[in-house]
């Protein structure tokens, strides 16, 4: 049985995805190129995101990873946030970009910024590849967003149903029989 029979649709072809990656990642380099921009993804779920996206941001730039739940391996929120992994670096008066896979909730990413603007950074940006506003419970906007996404479970490049179907270069909504 191969995942791709658990997708009742392609929402985002790999050709898409790649498209707008691209502009995201000129439009950040534009805009932020001058500051020596540090990104940083959330994992799991940006690590394909963040990868792609760096590629196309043509400027001296540093990186770094943060793990960050608040899901387990249910479908929505708890809204008790853990942090699993740190920085490593510091990143005191740095132009932070915060590199997350979907802003769904709002608030683990909310917590995250109010977290990370402790360090006392020169910015923090936010950029979500999927930005799904009707289901925000945290009073959060993303600055660069790939696609506004309706309200449907899906999965594929980076993002997972139970730490699976990360692995699709594209983004299928989930058949609900496989998560209900």
């Amino acid at each position: 049985m191969t995942m791709q029979n658990d997708i009742q649709e392609v929402l985002f072809s790999q050709e898409q995805l790649q498209a707008r990656v691209k502009e995201l990642g000129q439009q950040i380099a534009q805009d932020l190129g001058d500051k020596d921009p540090f990104f940083i993804g959330i994992l799991k779920g940006s690590f394909v995101f963040m990868a792609d996206l760096l590629r196309e941001v043509d400027v001296l730039c540093g990186m770094d990873f943060m793990s960050v739940s608040s899901y387990g391996d249910g479908t929505s929120s708890s809204g008790a946030v853990k942090i699993t992994k740190d920085l490593s670096q510091d990143i005191h008066g740095r132009h932070v970009v915060i590199v997350e896979d979907i802003l769904d909730s709002g608030v683990t990413l909310s917590y995250l910024k109010k977290y990370l603007q402790v360090r006392q950074p020169a910015s923090i940006t936010i950029c979500t590849l999927f930005d799904k506003p009707s289901r925000r419970k945290a009073d959060i906007h993303a600055d660069y967003v790939g696609f506004l996404c309706p309200d449907a479970f899906i999965v594929g490049y980076g993002l997972d149903y139970a730490e699976k179907y990360r692995n699709l270069p594209y983004i299928g909504v989930l058949k609900p029989e496989i998560y209900s």
